[in-house]
């Protein structure tokens, strides 16, 4: 059994420990009510962009975006969006999980991948199966700027638009609660109107989607689809970056509680080696008192 010194010097570490993480789960709280403000200002702008965007892809215009055209590229793009730091429960091996089953999936159609990391573990991960990454960002802070994330996405979508990359994906964890994030693997180009088949087939509707362009289709075509992959990357930032704050405090919640069931453990412990020294103390005194009164 271990000594009471050694005992008091867990228990005293333990502590530490429990305020480390207290005080992490209070961190969390405080940034995961911006992250998540943030990220309901950011979601009607990027549906609607979505919507836009799907629509046309269900017109017919004078003029084709080629973020709108199929090609046979022998790779696939993948934007892995994950966090900077850990600590955060199982939310960026969830999404890594969903993300080699993608992968194998290409890799048994013969198609090679190219990935932007947009976080440190993302990085490493992408690094540590050997895939390969043709730009990344890291640090981003609790506000994510869009003027970092173009530079590195833009690379992955002139490969698309050179025929390099069939399509491109791009792989976030999405806010759901605080209790439940889900990953999510989303195809980004070309451009697909599935989202507004569904809403369509849901709603027994069928629409003939047709715009008049002004100054000329072209024009408006380039800015929209500039803005719906910004949008969709932004989200797809803000939507990971809240649900990393729920999914620390989470996990720093349960690590504090547990730290507190150890503590409670160890005392009991440290108690009864204390009571079991005290009683072999007074049972030696009594066995001299009365070896000297004998």
């Amino acid at each position: 059994m271990a000594s009471g010194k050694e005992l008091r010097t867990k228990i005293k570490s333990v502590e530490n420990t429990k305020k480390i993480t207290k005080a992490m789960e209070m961190i969390s709280v405080s940034k995961m009510r911006k992250a998540q403000d943030r990220m309901r200002a950011a979601r009607p702008y990027s549906e609607k962009v979505r919507n836009i965007a799907s629509h046309l892809g269900q017109a017919n215009p004078e003029y084709v975006h080629s973020f709108m055209k199929s090609n046979d590229g022998k790779s696939v793009g993948y934007i892995v969006v994950s966090t900077d730091k850990g600590l955060c429960g199982g939310l960026n091996t969830n999404l890594f999980r969903a993300l080699t089953t993608q992968l194998r999936d290409n890799q048994a159609a013969g198609k090679s991948a190219q990935a932007v990391a947009v976080g440190g573990k993302g990085l490493g991960f992408l690094n540590r199966i050997g895939a390969k990454v043709v730009s990344h960002v890291t640090q981003l802070g609790d506000k994510p700027h869009l003027d970092k994330l173009i530079g590195p996405v833009k690379v992955l979508l002139d490969a698309f638009t050179a025929g390099e990359v069939s399509a491109v994906y791009v792989c976030y964890n999405k806010f759901v609660s605080t209790m439940s994030q889900t990953p999510v693997v989303e195809q980004l180009l070309p451009l697909v109107a599935t989202k507004m088949d569904a809403e369509t087939k849901a709603s027994n509707t069928q629409h003939a989607w047709d715009y008049i362009y002004e100054p000329d289709a072209q024009t408006v075509i380039d800015d929209l689809l500039v803005r719906y992959v910004e949008a969709l990357v932004y989200q797809a930032v803000v939507e990971n970056m809240a649900s990393e704050h729920a999914a620390r405090m989470v996990a720093m919640k349960a690590a504090t509680d547990n730290a507190g069931n150890v503590i409670g453990e160890l005392k009991l412990v440290y108690n009864k080696t204390r009571q079991a020294a005290i009683t072999k103390e007074l049972s030696e005194i009594v066995s001299g008192a009365a070896a000297i009164s004998g």
